[in-house]
């Protein structure tokens, strides 16, 4: 049995109507793993929000030169983005353990809307104002002692669910 590479593999190509909305996530590594998982899983858009983005060579070793082919812009100001987004009738979602969260296998996606799913910073989450201003807010449940996950874990599992409810 041969070993597949993405010039002979049968996946076939699809775009998802899903914007991943980064706040202020500034690990290098971490932004180049995202544009791996948009890419793999047909995101149509990443919005970085933030002031120091690093998109240099720390972030291109790990994305893999898929930075070439996904959609992606920086904003400074999360709360206009999630505004705008609002306006354009997008579900707004975000990722992140609260005491209204819902569990990620227990969400079913009931409208056809566009999403954004917010993704938070790396050491304090999704903003609480930010939270007070989206539709759903989901969680992954975890059955350790640790109470979170990588942001590109996280959304890389959250991800498979929404493109698979999406493809169903």
């Amino acid at each position: 049995m041969s070993q597949l590479t993405h010039y002979n593999s049968n996946f076939k190509k699809q775009k998802h109507p899903i914007t991943l909305v980064c706040d202020n996530i500034t690990n290098a590594p971490n932004i180049g793993s995202l544009f791996r998982v948009a890419d793999a899983f047909g995101i149509e858009e990443i919005v970085f929000c933030g002031n120091d983005i690093p998109l240099g060579k720390r972030m291109t070793k790990t994305s893999r030169s898929t930075e070439k082919y996904v959609s992606y812009r920086i904003e400074n100001n999360i709360s206009e983005v999630i505004n705008h987004l609002k306006k354009q009738d997008y579900q707004l979602i975000a990722l992140e353990i609260t005491e209204n969260s819902i569990e990620l296998t227990d969400f079913k996606l009931t409208s056809k809307q566009p999403i954004a799913l917010i993704l938070g910073d790396e050491n304090f989450g999704v903003s609480e104002t930010i939270l007070n201003n989206v539709d759903f807010v989901l969680h992954i449940n975890m059955y350790g002692n640790n109470s979170s996950m990588n942001v590109v874990q996280a959304t890389s599992i959250t991800l498979y669910e929404l493109t698979k409810q999406l493809n169903s």
